[in-house]
């Protein structure tokens, strides 16, 4: 069976809101997904809006995988995110989008992603994001013209958990706008891992749940590798 591969696609900002808070990808949130990947012998490859080097923030070297990470070959690959623009999703069977705060400054409006997650959906692919990384399917319409998200079911970061972290800082309520666009949105308790499938978008809410979504989307592409 040949090598499945998932297209992480990630923030290039590196500051949001009025009080410019420092930002970027939430490191665990690729590294813990990375780790499951890699185990699978799923590859793994990067773009970004813009390409180049993606800001990071959160990053925790008493965390085994987070420290694996950063020592990874893998790491240096993505300080080479390719642009999005120049990628063909169609090459990937997933896509997935990390969170962190800075998909709230250019993954939520940026037209190219509205562009790639409706290709890669209209081409039968799997489609995941965790955390802050759901703002992607905001905007995103089928070719019917009806949101993506309309009757799906999805998580994301919650507005009690932002509340306690980033509300001052970010543009809009992620949870409020998911469900805006006609999502049925759940959650778990605050911080705890979360993760929804509805079908082939799959979904989880905070730091916690980018393991266990990443071994949620290896499952799916096992069978659909069936």
């Amino acid at each position: 069976m040949s090598v499945q591969h998932v297209l992480f696609i990630l923030t290039n900002t590196a500051e949001i809101g009025p009080n410019k808070r420092a930002t970027g990808y939430f490191f665990p949130e690729v590294a813990h997904p990375y780790e499951v990947f890699n185990h699978a012998g799923i590859a793994v490859e990067y773009a970004s809006p813009l390409g180049g080097t993606p800001p990071e923030d959160g990053y925790d070297a008493n965390d085994p995988a987070q420290l694996a990470f950063r020592n990874s070959a893998a790491i240096r690959r993505m300080a080479h995110s390719r642009k999005l623009s120049e990628v063909d999703v169609l090459d990937y069977d997933a896509i997935f989008f990390p969170g962190g705060l800075g998909p709230m400054g250019d993954i939520a409006t940026d037209p190219e992603v509205k562009r790639v997650i409706a290709r890669a959906w209209n081409a039968r692919k799997i489609v995941a994001a965790v955390c802050h990384g759901p703002a992607a399917f905001l905007g995103v319409t089928l070719e019917d013209g009806t949101p993506l998200l309309r009757g799906r079911k999805l998580t994301s970061f919650s507005n009690h958990e932002e509340a306690g972290y980033a509300q001052a800082d970010v543009p809009f309520l992620l949870e409020d706008a998911l469900r805006a666009e006609g999502a049925e949105y759940v959650a778990a308790d605050d911080w705890h891992s979360h993760v929804v499938v509805d079908g082939r978008l799959l979904t989880g809410q905070n730091p916690a749940s980018g393991g266990p979504l990443a071994e949620a989307i290896v499952a799916a592409l096992n069978g659909a590798a069936q």
